[in-house]
């Protein structure tokens, strides 16, 4: 498969779907792009489109829920619904809700709504596999922004302390946050040192780099959980979003879309 191409396609998805909304969260969407094809091309197991919810299928949470448009656009690649659907993102009666909805939608394993929860459930998920002696895995995607929550350090704290090496956190390190940079808003300082400090194995990779995340995922460290900061750029793939905070949330307009999708087709 051309991951290249498969990753322009879906950033071409996000445009279209934020563009249609007239709403949503360009930004970190574009930046998490080859993070989510990594796992759900390369990594995650037994996940089935015919069976979503398959006993044994590795968990995907996608903490910075607002994020959602780029998830919708690779479960909608892989056949958890049709790819019409995604056109409907945030308008009344969609399944395709401006934060994911596992009542709603096929494929989403948890919701995603007030940042720091999503890390905290995957801990939870994580030890009810160890209870239930599952060798299931659970990943999460956790912002650098949320990462000023302090329930990602709760979570990070559980983990570590009940040995969850069945738990991936992958932080999508864009820099930014709807404030403006990360480190001008409230600093979150080094983050693979904090989590290596709470007992996590720590790994940093190009976050734009899917056979590096993937091998990441892959790299385990028994009893404990595995940390992986992704180093990303917000916006990633249209140069006037590139490192820009005004396109956290806001979508483009006739003009902006224009030149944006020119960008992605010559990719």
């Amino acid at each position: 498969m051309d991951y290249a191409k498969l990753a322009t396609e879906i950033r071409k998805d996000i445009i279209q779907m934020v563009y249609a909304a007239q709403s949503g969260h360009p930004g970190g969407s574009l930046s998490i792009v080859e993070m989510l094809i990594a796992l759900y091309y390369k990594v995650m197991k037994n996940i089935d489109p015919k069976d979503p919810h398959r006993e044994d299928r590795d968990r995907f949470i996608l903490s910075k829920g607002h994020c959602c448009p780029a998830l919708y656009a690779v479960l909608a690649e892989k056949g958890y619904f049709p790819k019409e659907d995604l056109v409907t993102l945030r308008k009344f009666g969609s399944h395709l809700q401006g934060h994911a909805d596992m009542n709603k939608t096929p494929g989403v394993d948890c919701n995603g709504g007030s940042l720091g929860q999503g890390a905290a459930i995957g801990a939870g998920m994580a030890l009810a596999a160890k209870h239930k002696k599952a060798d299931y895995r659970v990943f999460v995607i956790i912002g650098d922004g949320e990462s000023q929550e302090g329930l990602v350090w709760e979570a990070a704290m559980s983990a570590a302390h009940y040995k969850l090496d069945n738990l991936v956190f992958l932080l999508d390190h864009n820099g930014l946050q709807i404030d403006g940079p990360n480190d001008k808003v409230m600093s979150i300082g080094d983050m693979c040192a904090k989590f290596e400090a709470f007992g996590w194995a720590v790994e940093k990779v190009n976050g734009h780099d899917i056979d590096a995340v993937a091998a990441a995922c892959e790299n385990k460290v028994p009893g404990k959980p595995k940390f992986i900061c992704c180093e990303t750029i917000k916006g990633k793939g249209v140069s006037f979003m590139e490192n820009n905070v005004a396109w956290h949330g806001k979508a483009p307009g006739k003009e902006e879309y224009e030149i944006a999708m020119k960008e992605l087709e010559v990719c």
